[in-house]
C-alpha cells in the first residue's frame, strides 16, 4: 500500500523524463519518444498518477478524449496508472478505447467480436488444414484472420499454404485476411518469390536487446511492411502487420516490477508510425 501511495504521487512530467530504458541506449525508446505527442501531453502534463487515473475514470473522459492524448502517453505512464486500479477500474478505462483496423474488413468496432481462425496441422498437410479451415468457417470464425502456425520453416511449404489460404479466400470471396506465422525473414523471402501475402507476422518485445534475440529490429519490421504494402491486397485499408507482443519478459526477471512497462512498450511499438 505504502508503495502504491507513494506511486500515485509521481508527476506524469517525471515518467515522461525518465524512460524505463534511456534513450541513447534503445531504438524502441527512440521510436517511443521520437513520436510522442507533445501537443496532447500538454492536457495532462499537471497530473500525477494518482490523479491520472481519476481522470482516466471520470465520465467526462470518453472515447473522443482518449484519442486526442492517446500518443501523449506513454508505456511507462499506463503501466504505472494500471498498478492503482482494480479489475473494474481496467474494464472501465479500456471500454473507452477504440482501436479500429482495416484490410479486407473492419476491425475493432464497438459490438463487434471478431475471432481468428487457426487452421493449425502438425505436418501442414494441405487437405488437414482445409478441413479444419472449412469447419472453423462454418462456425463463423476467421473473421479476423486465417492464420496458420506452420510446423516447418520451408520456404516451398509456406509459399504453397499462402497460395491455398489465398485461393479459397478468393474463391468464395470471403471478406478476411490470411497470414502464415512465420519469422518476418521468411515472409519477406515470400514476398520477393511472388508469394500472395495478406499480412506479415512477428513477435515483438519492448526493448531493443530483445528483439535483437528475435533476429529482428524495427529498421527490418519497416521493410517488411513496405514490402507487403507494395503488394496492394487490401481492399479496404493498409493495416497489414500482425504482432504479438509480450515476448522477451525474460530480459526483466531479476526486475518483475519493470515487465508490465516491457510489455506494455512491445504494444506502443505496434502502433507508432509507421506501424
Amino acid at each position: 500500500m505504502a508503495a502504491k501511495i507513494a506511486l500515485a504521487d509521481v508527476p506524469l512530467s517525471e515518467i515522461l523524463a525518465n524512460p524505463l530504458i534511456p534513450y541513447e541506449q534503445d531504438e524502441v525508446t527512440r521510436l517511443i519518444i521520437d513520436t510522442h505527442d507533445s501537443g496532447g501531453f500538454a492536457a495532462i502534463r499537471h497530473l500525477t498518477v494518482g490523479d491520472f487515473r481519476d481522470w482516466l475514470l471520470d465520465d467526462a473522459t470518453d472515447t473522443a478524449t482518449l484519442q486526442r492524448v492517446a500518443r501523449a502517453i506513454t508505456p511507462e505512464m499506463a503501466a504505472a496508472v494500471s498498478k492503482l486500479m482494480r479489475n473494474q477500474d481496467l474494464i472501465l478505462a479500456a471500454s473507452k478505447c477504440q482501436v479500429i483496423t482495416r484490410f479486407r474488413n473492419t476491425i475493432g468496432l464497438p459490438g463487434h467480436l471478431s475471432v481468428r481462425l487457426q487452421p493449425n496441422h502438425p505436418t501442414d498437410d494441405m487437405k488437414g488444414i482445409a478441413a479444419s479451415m472449412l469447419d472453423g468457417l462454418l462456425y463463423g470464425a476467421g473473421d479476423a484472420v486465417i492464420g496458420i502456425n506452420p510446423a516447418s520453416d520451408s520456404l516451398p511449404v509456406l509459399a504453397q499454404l499462402n497460395h491455398m489460404l489465398d485461393d479459397i479466400i478468393q474463391r468464395f470471396a470471403i471478406p478476411t485476411q490470411s497470414c502464415i506465422l512465420t519469422h518476418v525473414t521468411n515472409t519477406l523471402q515470400l514476398i520477393e518469390r511472388g508469394a500472395p501475402v495478406d499480412l506479415v507476422f512477428q513477435s515483438v518485445a519492448g526493448t531493443e536487446a530483445a528483439n535483437s534475440g528475435f533476429g529482428i529490429n524495427l529498421a527490418l519490421l519497416q521493410e517488411a511492411r513496405e514490402a507487403a504494402l507494395s503488394l496492394n491486397r487490401g481492399t479496404l485499408g493498409n493495416n497489414v502487420m500482425y504482432f504479438e507482443t509480450g515476448p522477451g519478459q525474460r530480459a526483466f526477471r531479476q526486475r518483475p516490477s519493470r515487465r508490465r512497462s516491457a510489455d506494455l512498450r512491445s504494444a506502443r511499438l505496434c502502433r507508432c508510425p509507421p506501424f
